[in-house]
């Protein structure tokens, strides 16, 4: 369970401050929840505070009963290992890796053994229809095709949480449609996915929509599904 309680971020500018994110509360449920609103109104900051990559100047961030606000920065960083995923914009593969070694690095660096790694990095490449690309470097590889390596590397250590920060903004309307699927289906299978996106049409396929401005939340609207 991942809950913000009255969340505020600033930042100082000058002589004056900013506010990015303004007294945010919200309990985030099982399913796919759509954060949107326009350029500058705090959605990417907020991401970044409810996964722990920055603090807030006041409220906490709730996972469980872990307090993740107020841990160390590598308490947090192992927090993310544990319980999240994230699948970003530009896709953040390493270049020199080969698309099964982006999908098995998480894995590594939680201590897995070589065979459990291949064999869940194959499975879940597979799940992306992406085992027959396994073992090509991401320039061989099409946006669509890297997107769809990322959500695999996301689902490496079987998170709870997946975060999704703008996932297809540099691509075109047919991959950014089968992103979008492979998102639903995670959230299907009793995931929080967190979508952070500007694409209106794209939120109205989660189960609720955010609307953030000027960093607060203003509006809810619980997605009625056909």
């Amino acid at each position: 369970m991942l809950e913000a309680l009255n969340l505020h971020k600033r930042f100082h500018q000058g002589e004056s401050d900013i506010v990015a994110v303004d007294h945010f509360s919200y309990r985030f449920p099982p399913g796919l929840s759509a954060i949107v609103g326009p350029s500058g109104s705090g959605k990417t900051t907020l991401l970044n505070l409810l996964a722990g990559f920055d603090v807030p100047s006041e409220g906490e961030v709730h996972l469980d009963a872990t307090v993740l606000s107020k841990q160390s920065e590598d308490a947090r960083s192992g927090l993310r290992l544990r319980y999240m995923g994230f699948v970003f914009q530009q896709w953040n593969l390493i270049p020199t890796l080969t698309a099964l070694e982006n999908v098995a690095f998480p894995m590594m660096l939680s201590g897995k053994g070589l065979r459990e790694r291949q064999e869940r990095a194959m499975s879940l490449l597979r799940a992306m229809g992406m085992d027959n690309r396994a073992h090509h470097l991401p320039f061989k590889l099409s946006g669509g095709e890297q997107q769809r390596v990322a959500i695999a590397r996301a689902l490496a250590l079987n998170p709870p949480i997946l975060f999704a920060d703008e996932p297809t903004g540099n691509l075109d309307s047919v991959s950014g449609g089968k992103v979008v699927e492979l998102l639903l289906a995670q959230a299907k299978e009793g995931r929080t996915v967190i979508l952070v996106t500007h694409d209106l049409e794209l939120a109205r396929k989660a189960e609720r929509i955010l609307y953030l401005r000027d960093g607060r939340l203003v509006r809810e609207e619980v997605v009625q599904k056909v």
